[in-house]
């Protein structure tokens, strides 16, 4: 169902007040600014906290989503396609679906607004990374990651 009425999720805060830490992959923490429960899952928006210099996803692909990545804080390599990008404070970053991505953080933390078009099962992806207690497999990765519809495709990006 459709959200009818505005909202404000405050500084610090996630829309459900649940800070998902991306475990097993980095140690960034994901807040939920707008869900897809608001959106009829049209749009996602969070914001992550990178605490993980050096970290990031393995290059992957999202078949049915666009993703819009703005940079708050900090240093971050992309990689779109086979095209790569240094990004800084108040650089925005466009990744259409089906092209292979990944970034990795080049400064101690970082900060990112980060939206999915459509959302997907992103927020369901998030809170399965939260609940590793352990660091996962490859293996693991590829099958949490295809089980919510993005494909790995090769290792996540080094800095030179």
């Amino acid at each position: 169902m459709r959200t009818k009425k505005g909202f404000k999720v405050n500084s610090g805060e996630a829309r459900f007040g649940i800070h998902y830490k991306m475990k097993g992959v980095t140690i960034n923490t994901l807040d939920i600014k707008i869900s897809g429960k608001d959106t009829e899952n049209d749009l996602a928006v969070f914001e992550q906290t990178g605490l993980t210099p050096n970290g990031g996803p393995p290059l992957h692909i999202h078949p049915n989503q666009d993703e819009w990545f703005y940079v708050v804080e900090g240093e971050y390599l992309f990689q779109v396609g086979e095209d790569k990008y240094q990004m800084k404070t108040g650089d925005t970053i466009f990744l259409p679906r089906n092209v292979q991505h990944a970034f990795v953080q080049l400064t101690e933390k970082g900060k990112m607004i980060v939206s999915y078009l459509p959302a997907g099962k992103m927020e369901e992806f998030f809170a399965v990374k939260d609940k590793w207690t352990s660091p996962p497999t490859k293996e693991e990765i590829a099958k949490v990651f295809a089980d919510h519809e993005m494909q790995v495709v090769g290792a996540p990006l080094k800095v030179d």
